[in-house]
């Protein structure tokens, strides 16, 4: 008999989930693209309302599947959901499951503050984030942990929004917030973070001032796009996967290849050359990313006091 597949819950991979967690999974999983991990193409499935998606990877003992899937109709679950099947590298049977909607969030802001973390200027003190949905809030909270950001400038769509997340910015993490327009806030970034789900560019490449840093998040499929095309022949282009960057990412509109970030963490690419640099970083997500998150997460609540296994 071979011991029972591992499960964890949503409400228990939730409570586990932090930002530092997140950062060295994330952390984890981009040096591992640096020395041969395996990450196929993304497989996606449309269903008459609703579409879920599929990533895998493996990366020396990982081997495993993320599922990730929208169900717009849902009033009581929420829309989105993402479940990590991991399986046994000797065996290829089913090691465990984790339930991860919330730490995906983690997990997803963890990425942008990698390359924050990585790329952007040592002294970066103002934070501008375009989008006031539920993964903007992380995305804050996760950069703000590596760099020294002491003043958020939020921009969005409608000002009643803009405003509510800015006192909510406040709220949570005790950092001044503020709501401006779009060209006010672009201008002011040392950060720039995009969590959108924009099919048109947010603002104007003029508006970008020598030494910004921005992480893009909102492109993860064909037509998506938050950055100026003008941007790129100003800037040095980073990402998670340069072909799927240039596939389902923000660089599907790029003419140059970007420079994968792990390449950068692993010292095979130079990252930020000087304080003037405009560097840019797109993340369209990976498996290993879910994969070193759920390894991560099941090794906390194994050293957890009255840890059902």
């Amino acid at each position: 008999m071979t011991d029972s597949p591992a499960f964890v819950s949503e409400s228990e991979s939730a409570a586990l989930v932090d930002d530092d967690l997140a950062l060295a999974a994330a952390r984890e999983a981009f040096l591992a693209t640096a020395t041969g991990a395996t990450i196929p193409v993304v497989i996606g499935q449309s269903l008459p309302h609703n579409r879920f998606t599929l990533k895998s990877g493996a990366a020396g003992d990982l081997v495993g599947v993320k599922i990730g899937s929208f169900w717009p109709g849902n009033v009581e679950l929420p829309r989105h959901s993402s479940t990590i099947v991991l399986l046994d590298p000797a065996t290829g049977r089913l090691s465990a499951v984790v339930e991860a909607a919330a730490a995906n969030a983690y997990r997803t802001a963890a990425a942008d503050a990698l390359a924050v973390d990585t790329l952007a200027r040592k002294d970066s003190r103002t934070l501008t984030v375009i989008g006031t949905g539920h993964q903007a809030l992380h995305e804050v909270r996760a950069v703000s942990r590596v760099r020294p950001i002491d003043r958020v400038l939020v921009v969005g769509r409608r000002a009643d929004a803009a405003l509510a997340f800015a006192a909510e910015v406040t709220a949570v993490t005790g950092l001044k917030a503020e709501p401006v327009d779009a060209r006010t806030g672009v201008a002011a970034a040392d950060v720039l973070v995009t969590a959108t789900t924009a099919r048109e560019p947010l603002f104007d490449a003029s508006w970008v001032a020598p030494g910004t840093h921005i992480s893009a998040m909102g492109a993860d499929g064909p037509g998506k796009q938050e950055l100026p095309v003008a941007l790129y022949d100003r800037a040095s282009l980073f990402c998670d996967l340069p072909e799927q960057s240039r596939t389902i990412g923000e660089f599907q509109h790029a003419r140059s290849v970007p420079v994968a970030l792990g390449a950068v963490l692993a010292g095979d690419a130079e990252g930020r050359t000087s304080p003037e640099d405009v560097t840019v970083f797109d993340s369209s997500g990976f498996a290993l990313q879910d994969l070193t998150l759920a390894a991560a997460l099941l090794r906390r609540r194994a050293a957890s006091p009255g840890d059902p296994e």
